[in-house]
């Protein structure tokens, strides 16, 4: 926490983000999805989430945003975004020898609104760019 206008504790970016990746996680977990990596690093970047729903390897990213002022979480994540978390994900599959399994790019947005929680799953929001 830090400290904002006129005194107030407010989260920072690293801990909202934090706050938003943990809450997805126990969201996707109770929608049935299995969780294979968080935070999976690699020389290209990083990808959120890492998970199975069924037999589809999902590639989550985790939007949080606890204000409105700069538009929604999914508003958010623009093309650049989406190059990148396409070739992270290509590097995955390339690493493990997934080329033969189906995969998907999932968002999760997280967003606060009177001291709760909304948590909103999109489905295949995406597909290579």
């Amino acid at each position: 926490m830090r400290e904002g206008k006129g005194g107030a504790l407010t989260e920072g970016k690293k801990e909202v983000g934090a706050l938003g990746e943990k809450a997805a996680t126990a969201f996707l977990k109770r929608s049935g999805y299995s969780i294979l990596h968080k935070n999976f690093k690699c020389k290209l970047g990083e990808i959120d989430l890492i998970a199975k729903d069924g037999r589809v390897i999902v590639f989550v990213e985790v939007r949080t945003r606890f204000t409105s002022t700069y538009g929604s979480p999914i508003e958010s994540i623009l093309w650049r975004k989406r190059k990148k978390i396409t070739m992270l994900a290509n590097f995955y599959i390339t690493k493990f020898g997934l080329e033969n399994e189906s995969f998907r790019f999932d968002v999760v947005s997280v967003t606060k609104d009177d001291g709760h929680l909304n948590i909103e799953l999109i489905k295949d929001a995406f597909w290579e760019v």
